[in-house]
């Protein structure tokens, strides 16, 4: 017995020190892939953050990140939550008909009004009275097909398009739900999958009063890289890759992009973004805050101005056919107070595109 012990508590040592050399050997990670997150990094020490103690506090979130096989740990943890104690999610992420979503509940009234208010405002200042057409649409996120149907808590959808539409009644509320099922997504992220949203950019089309998009005039290409979706890393269980294509068309391949924060200009799909860690950053280069798109074949008197969040990404390329020029901005990362320095309002065609996800959490939105 005394021999077990002694065994016992040899091995407990060694793996402590090994993980302690870990710890203070390895480099320290700048990023987590999985995550899709910067991972903190060991903190300077000053006398003042000793005493204030902002020192312990980074240092531990410092541990914590940097932490020697960190994702084996995180996949451990979440296989256990799942197959031994058999929780339904972890980090608030559920499997369900093959693919990972986000628990989104309840509804959150107060962020729908918050983001209302901010549209309500951009078409008071800016649209009233210059003869533009506007639409609205609302993309569910995948609970919307998931959550109910496999015994999870789902908001209140039915009533946060209600909120919407009734908040922005000076528009066109275009409804796509139809449109969408668990298929259309990502298995393993959150944003819809390009080859399957045509029928939606037909939809929006038509409601623009625009050159609908025909589905025979795209060629889809295969991404070779496999796509690990950001839900994928937030459950930390081993999932299998999504495959991710791209629409390929004449028109497509003869269109710019123009980001007026970097002053590049690139084509519709930026394949640099392809070695990333974010595949989904290949369409319109990801996140920005005011793109505009040049398209030498579309109509020269018909403009398009697209209010949009991540999901736009992917979606507005396809509706370009009708267009000389697309203009796409994200008032996440641009204040509204401020368009007008910008962007020239004088009757173009207008569209906003939002996820049920940003809008059921709308602090970012200025």
């Amino acid at each position: 017995m005394k021999k077990t012990r002694i065994i016992g508590t040899l091995c407990v040592a060694a793996v402590w020190l090994a993980l302690t050399l870990g710890a203070w050997l390895d480099p320290a990670e700048e990023i987590s892939v999985s995550e899709r997150r910067k991972l903190a990094q060991l903190p300077s020490v000053s006398v003042k953050t000793v005493l204030d103690g902002r020192f312990m506090k980074d240092f531990e979130s410092y541990t914590l990140d940097q932490f020697p096989l960190r994702d084996a740990f995180r996949q451990l943890k979440a296989l256990v939550h799942y197959d031994l104690f058999g929780q339904k999610d972890n980090n608030g992420i559920y499997l369900a008909d093959g693919s990972a979503a986000k628990l989104e509940y309840p509804l959150n009234e107060d962020s729908i009004s918050h983001a209302v208010k901010k549209f309500d405002a951009i078409y008071r200042k800016y649209l009233e009275g210059t003869g533009s057409s506007v639409a609205v649409t609302v993309v569910p996120d995948k609970g919307y097909y998931l959550a109910e149907a496999n015994g999870y808590p789902a908001m209140d959808y039915e009533k946060l398009f209600a909120l919407v539409r009734e908040g922005t009644s000076w528009a066109q509320f275009v409804d796509i739900t139809d449109l969408l099922s668990t298929e259309s997504y990502y298995a393993t992220d959150t944003h819809w999958r390009q080859e399957q949203i045509v029928n939606v950019a037909q939809r929006l089309c038509e409601a623009l009063g625009t050159t609908v998009p025909k589905a025979e005039n795209y060629t889809a290409e295969e991404v070779e890289q496999p796509f690990y979706g950001v839900y994928s890393g937030q459950a930390a269980i081993p999932m299998d890759a999504d495959i991710m294509y791209l629409l390929r068309s004449p028109i497509l391949d003869g269109c710019t992009v123009y980001n007026h924060e970097t002053g590049k200009t690139t084509p519709i799909y930026d394949l640099e973004k392809l070695g990333g860690w974010d595949l989904y950053e290949v369409y319109l280069s990801g996140a920005a805050a005011l793109l505009t798109i040049e398209n030498p074949q579309g109509d020269p008197d018909r403009e398009l101005i697209v209010f949009r969040d991540s999901f736009g990404s992917s979606i507005v390329p396809l509706l370009l056919d009708g267009y000389s020029t697309v203009t796409v901005v994200d008032i996440r990362y641009l204040s509204s107070e401020l368009l007008g320095n910008f962007v020239d309002f004088h009757g173009q065609d207008v569209l906003f595109l939002y996820s049920t996800l940003v809008l059921n959490s709308s602090s970012t939105i200025k």
